[in-house]
């Protein structure tokens, strides 16, 4: 399982230990990835994601997982979360 966001595409970044004395050795900075089920209003069931807990308040703030899906680039989502995001616009363009 790979340390990447589903959502935002967020994954590890790389840096410095700086001890007191100045010393530097290499470490990784990891996201804070968690598993969640966010539900889907259009489809009205839920999805199991591996997110950073940024990207969930992302969600929550513009208003649910339909409505971030909408405005999310293609290129930072999941192949997982694309079809998703494919599901949920023939769902919508089906109910207009």
């Amino acid at each position: 399982m790979s340390r990447v966001c589903e959502l935002t595409g967020k994954g590890p970044m790389v840096g410095n230990n700086v001890s007191h004395a100045k010393n530097r050795t290499r470490r990784r900075f990891l996201p804070n990835l968690n598993d969640v089920t966010l539900q889907s209003e259009t489809l009205g069931r839920g999805f199991k994601m591996r997110i950073s807990a940024a990207a969930l308040r992302s969600v929550d703030h513009r208003g649910g997982l339909d409505k971030f899906l909408a405005k999310a680039k293609d290129t930072e989502l999941s192949a997982k979360v694309l079809k998703v995001k494919k599901e949920i616009a023939k769902a919508q363009t089906a109910e207009a």
